[in-house]
This record gives C-alpha cells, structure tokens and sequence, in this order.
C-alpha cells in the first residue's frame, strides 16, 4: 500500500479531532464564578418619605483608582431611571455587601415591582483626565416595599 494515501488520510484525522477538541467544552474548563460582579437583593425598600434603598452584593479585584457601587431604579415610565446612591467598594477579590439610599422626585416611585440597574465602576486617572471604567453591570427584577 502506498505510504502517501495512507499519510494524508491520518493528517486529515489528526485535524479532524483537533478541531473536535477545540470546539467541545473540556471538563475542566467548567463555568466558574466570575471574578467580577454585582448582585441585587431581591427586595428593596421604600419610606413614607420616598427614600429608596437597595442592598446586594457585589466582588472586585483591585483597581488603580476608587471604585463605587452605583445604583438606579426604574418603575413606571420607560427609559427613566433614577439614581438610588452610591457607595464606595473594596476591591480585595472578597464578597461585599452593598447599601444604597436615595430619594427619587416626588411620588415617582412607590411599593411595587421595579427594575434596577447596579453598577460597579472605577474612576481611574490618566493624565488629567478621569476615565470611568466599568468592573461589572447587573439588572434585576426587585419589589419595593413599604418600610
């Protein structure tokens, strides 16, 4: 039998299950918790008062600049979000509770069903200039209730 057929065909197979191999997801390689996130409790509250406060959790590596946990709700009017506080992270690579307060205008927000929107981001400086650097955006479904 001649040597080159049968040495094409074994070149053909040995790409074949390369490709195989790269395409399949290894065992190992297993999804794992990313290294940063922000979550949102699944309630928050709301006073007579109107303030709005948000809890959750958030991880971060360390950053070159300060790093916050922002925070906005959104309710009954689309495309507006109000901005519920802010707090300072600490990026150590730990989990961290988040607490954030606020005041919405008015009677614009009240107990019921809201969206949120949590970020985590890092005012780093380069030059003069301060660039905002997002670490990690969540959105979540949450209920407000009466406090």
């Amino acid at each position: 039998m001649p040597v080159r057929p049968l040495l094409g065909t074994a070149s053909c197979a040995a790409l074949l299950l390369l490709g195989a191999a790269a395409a399949a997801p290894s065992a190992a390689a297993a999804p794992s918790t990313p290294a940063e996130y922000v979550t949102v409790d699944p309630e928050g509250r709301i006073a007579s008062d109107g303030t709005v406060t948000l809890t959750g959790t958030y991880r971060c590596v360390a950053g070159t600049g300060r790093v916050y946990v922002g925070s906005s709700v959104n309710q009954s009017t689309p495309n507006v979000n109000y901005g519920i506080g802010g707090s300072v992270a600490v990026c150590d690579g730990a989990e961290h509770r988040w607490q954030n307060s606020g005041k919405a205008p008015q009677n614009a927000l009240k107990a019921g069903p809201a969206k949120v929107e949590a970020t985590l981001l890092e005012l780093r400086g380069s030059g003069i200039l301060i660039i905002p650097v997002p670490h990690a955006v969540s959105h979540h479904d949450v209920t407000l209730v009466e406090s």
